[in-house]
């Protein structure tokens, strides 16, 4: 994930998604609204430094919070990357929730169905969801 021209201490920023850990929620280059700071709780999909790079940001979702920290975990079952490799993620390495996401537009969408698919889709929340943590407890 990057993060294009962020202030430190504005309140809200864009960051890019990279990699499939996030799908189907989040796409390869889809660009993140992100406010940093922001009350979390579980459920939310967060952005966070990787507790083992810190100068690398991650986009995952906030499952429960556990002693010593968050345990996250992506959308994508099969992506490794997330809590089931790192253990859990202190406190202050979360940066803030995830609000919404735009998805550019694909090269090639050309056609009238193409380009309304693409406007009726290209704006989304992004919604907190328990599915995660329902899949982590059936384990």
């Amino acid at each position: 994930m990057t993060e294009p021209g962020r202030e430190p201490k504005a309140p809200f920023g864009v960051a890019e998604v990279s990699g499939p850990s996030m799908y189907p929620t989040l796409r390869h280059g889809d660009q993140l609204l992100v406010h940093y700071g922001a009350g979390v709780k579980p459920g939310d999909v967060a952005v966070l430094r990787h507790p083992l790079q810190q100068d690398l940001l991650i986009v995952k979702r906030l499952v429960e919070r556990r002693d010593g920290g968050w345990w996250v975990l992506g959308d994508n079952p099969g992506a490794e990357g997330d809590s089931r490799l790192f253990g859990t993620v202190p406190g202050e390495l979360l940066l803030g929730r995830v609000l919404g996401r735009y998805r550019p537009r694909e090269d090639g969408q050309r056609s009238l169905w193409a380009l309304a698919s693409w406007a009726v889709s290209a704006v989304r929340p992004v919604l907190g969801d328990r599915s995660p943590s329902r899949r982590l407890r059936a384990r």
